[in-house]
Formats: C-alpha cells, structure tokens, sequence
C-alpha cells in the first residue's frame, strides 16, 4: 500500500512539475532564436568568401586572317577553357585572309568547350571571305548595324573589276533560296532576269569551288543556319546587311553593343561536342585579351614585304661577311635575319619558283662580283630577282601581296650592285698590277754587283739576273723596265717609287 502524502508535498510536487514545464518551453524559444542567429551569420560569410563568376573573354579579329591572327584565337580559346569562362566573344573586323589560317580558326572553335560567339563589329565593319566562314562556324553569330558579311568567293579564283562568278554584261541572278539583296538589304526587282552564274573556267576552279561550297554548308547546317545562302555567297559573291542576314538566318540577331550581345545570347541553345548548353550570359562582367607580343611579332614578319626584306638582308649579310672574314657584325645581322626570314616563309603559301628565282638572282648579283662580266650576269640576277619577289607568295588574299614600291626597291638595289660592281671591275683594268711579276715593272730594285751592261739585283725579295746600263753602281737603285724570262730590264732613275 502506498503511504499517504500529505496536502503539503503536493502542493510542493505540483509546484516543482509545474516550474519544470515553463523552463523547457523558455530554453525552446531562445535555441530558436541562436540558430537562426547562426544561420544568418553563415549566410553572410559564404556570401562574403563566394568567388565571383568568371568573366566574359572577348578577342579581337581585326585585319587579315593571318597565321599570327590564329595563334592568338587558339590560344586565347585555350586559356579561357582553363579559367572556365562561359562565353568567348571574337570581335570580327577582316577582309579575308589565308585559308590555312581560317581552317585552324574553324577547327579551334568546333573543338572548343566554351561557347564562342562571332561578332562583326564595330560599325562599318566587315566579315568577308574568310571572316564569313569563321562567322557561320561560331556557336553565335550576331553582327552590329551598318556591317555586312559575304563574298566568300576564293580570292584566286577572282578578277579585278568582276564580280567573282559572274558576267561583266550580264544582270546578276535571284538567289536560290529568294530575292538577291544587297549590302542595303533591298531586295531585287521580282522581273529580274534569271541568268544562272557561269561556271568555273577550269577543272582546278570547279574543285576549289566546290570544295569551299561542301565547307560552308557542312558549317550551316552544323550550327542551323542559311545554308542556301552561304552556298550563293561563295558561288556568286553574294554580301549581306547586317538586317538582311538576320531576316535571312544567316545571324542568329543584330547587337549594337557588348551587354546587348550578351543579354540577347542569355537563355539561348548552343550544340557543342559534349551536347547542349544553355548560356547564361545576363550581366556578366568582361575581359578584353587584346593581342601580345607573340602576335604583334607574328603580324610584322609574316608581312611578305618584311619576310622578302628579311631574306634579302640575309644573304646580302652572309655575302659580305664571306667577302670580309672576320667582321662579324654582317654574319650575325645576315644570319637573323635570314632564319627570320625563312621561319615567315614557312608559315606562309609561297609559291617555290619565287624562291629558286631569288635564289638564282642573288647567286648572279655574286658572280658578277667574282667574276666581272660588266653587267651582263649583275643585270640577270636583277630579272630573275624581281620576277621571284612579284610570285613569291602563291596567294591572292588580301594584305598577302609584295607590294609594288618593294619590288621597285628590290630592282633598284639589284641594279645598284651590279653598276658598282661593273665599275670596280672597269677600273681594275687599268690599275697598276701590285702582284706577280707584272707587278714589278715599274718598281725599284737595289744593284748588287754589275759589270759590262749585266749584273745581279735585289727586287722584291729575290735575287734577278739584269741587263742595262753599261755601268751601274752597286747599291744603286734602279727602275725595272721589262721582264724577260727570268731576267729584268733595268735603268738607271733618279726617283724611283
């Protein structure tokens, strides 16, 4: 049986019970308020140490498509894979270029794993040629207003004044997919005469042709564009607006500005190698990578003047150092040269019947130095040195020519040489001979004994028989007249040289 409590450790019971109900609920409340306390301060210091997203690269493509133009994109592409950024943006200003050049490009960006967009820009400039190709092989192509894009007809293939694949006389043809535009946008009147474009002069023409035409469309239909259009492109020279492309698909949306590109490319669809990808590119900040020394370096010696300048300076350098043994400063500025020289060569197409032309040139300008044929080997190594520099480089692109005024300047210090060359050997004709026998007519000689006309004398180091005078003095100095066999002809002098 349990023993009765009495009303007084009830009441004390109850107290106690009731007071440990009231602190659990109190200690509740402020481990509520702690945590959130807690919370909130995690909060702020993730949001302090969180790293800001990587940044937006944007490179610039200005001027020819050039081998120092793809070393800088393919590099750069590179660099902003490592950094993991989301988007490379290539600001697009060219007339063109070499073709190995913008197949390195092309293959770079469908190799990528960051998205590049293509924009032409700034205002009033150009994606043509080879800048269309790169444009329809880029994730986005958008272009700022009042630029165009097209033309993309290979350069060799062209001719000055002609629009490449047509007639001069004959009207130009709809396109095949609509009405032609031009760089307006216009469209073409609907009654326009359909005249198909004349086909390739040559087998070799045909192939480029078609070999560009598959190139483009394989890049078209990769990224869901015109492709009917980039075939008339390259066929027929057709350019576009930069309105014109966007109405036609060609571009994916007109941008004028750099925020505008990419708030127009947020949210969009690209394909790249691992599969789709959204782009999330609203208000992210961005790095402009201009071109360093590397590229800058690259531009100048890959310039066909300065490349021909280069070799010229070589071999003239080693020529003068070979006539001169122990100068040095002409062999090493020769040498550097010349290995600069060849190295832009390598990285450009140049045709090898320049090279041996030069060549043959330089070694004429030489022998006529050697062997003097006043002017007749000078004046040739001069044609054949002029005709290599004019088909030294195998490729109409454009910023890819030797210019006139080079060539001009090569003629002239070709011509040059050879009329001081021509002139040293004229007056060496009638120089006096210094060596050999010849060279002693003329010069003194030192009686050693004499007697009756004939003696012995000493000349240039030897001991002669001698004929002269009949008397003679011994240590008397006398003038050789002639040579005969192994015996002078003396006479007597008062002053002999």
């Amino acid at each position: 049986m349990r023993a009765a409590r009495s009303p007084g450790i009830r009441n004390s019971l109850h107290h106690r019970v009731k007071g440990r109900g009231q602190f659990p609920s109190f200690g509740l409340v402020q481990r509520l308020a702690l945590t959130m306390i807690l919370l909130f301060a995690a909060a702020s210091l993730a949001g302090q140490d969180r790293p800001a997203p990587p940044p937006v690269i944007v490179l610039t493509a200005q001027g020819p498509v050039s081998p120092a133009m793809s070393d800088y994109i393919r590099r750069n592409l590179d660099a902003a894979a490592a950094r993991g950024s989301p988007l490379v943006v290539l600001k697009l200003d060219t007339p063109g270029g070499l073709d190995t050049s913008m197949r390195e490009i092309i293959q770079a960006i469908l190799a990528s794993p960051v998205p590049v967009a293509a924009w032409v820009a700034p205002q009033g400039g150009r994606a043509a040629s080879a800048g269309t190709y790169i444009l329809y092989a880029s994730h986005i192509a958008a272009m700022a207003p009042a630029t165009n894009l097209g033309a993309a007809t290979p350069v060799s293939l062209t001719s000055p004044g002609a629009t490449p694949g047509d007639r001069q006389d004959e009207p130009r043809a709809p396109l095949p997919f609509g009405p032609s535009r031009g760089d307006d946008g216009e469209a073409a009147p609907a009654d326009a005469p359909a005249v198909p474009p004349r086909p390739p002069g040559s087998a070799m023409e045909a192939k480029v042709i078609n070999d560009a035409v598959a190139y483009i469309r394989g890049l078209a239909e990769l990224r869901g564009r015109n492709a009917d259009w980039a075939e008339a492109a390259v066929r027929r020279g057709e350019s576009l607006s930069a309105g014109a492309a966007a109405a036609e698909g060609v571009i994916d949306f007109v941008a004028a500005d750099l925020e505008e590109l990419l708030r127009q490319a947020d949210g969009r669809e690209v394909m790249m190698e691992t599969g789709p990808l959204t782009l999330a590119t609203a208000g992210l900040a961005h790095e402009v990578v201009t071109p360093d020394w590397r590229t800058a370096f690259l531009s100048v010696i890959t310039n066909p003047n300065v490349a021909l300048i280069l070799m010229l300076v070589g071999v003239y350098g080693l020529i003068l150092e070979f006539l001169n043994p122990g100068v040095l400063v002409a062999g090493t500025i020769g040498g550097i040269s010349l290995l600069m020289g060849l190295y832009a060569l390598a990285l450009l197409p140049i045709s090898y019947a320049g090279i041996g032309l030069i060549l043959l040139g330089l070694a004429l300008i030489l022998a006529e130095a050697f062997a003097p044929s006043f002017g007749i080997l000078g004046i040739g190594g001069t044609a054949a040195l002029v005709l290599g520099a004019v088909i030294l480089i195998d490729t109409d692109a454009p910023g890819f020519v030797v210019s006139v005024p080079i060539v001009a300047g090569v003629a002239v210090a070709g011509l040059v040489s050879t009329l001081i060359i021509a002139r040293l050997a004229a007056r060496s004709f009638g120089a006096r001979v210094v060596s050999g026998a010849e060279g002693m007519i003329g010069g003194p000689a030192t009686v050693l004994e004499w007697q009756q006309g004939r003696g012995h004398v000493w000349a240039q180091g030897e001991r002669w028989q001698a004929s002269g005078p009949e008397a003679l003095n011994p240590q008397e100095v006398v003038r050789v007249t002639a040579i005969r066999g192994l015996e002078l002809q003396v006479e007597r002098h008062a002053s002999v040289n």
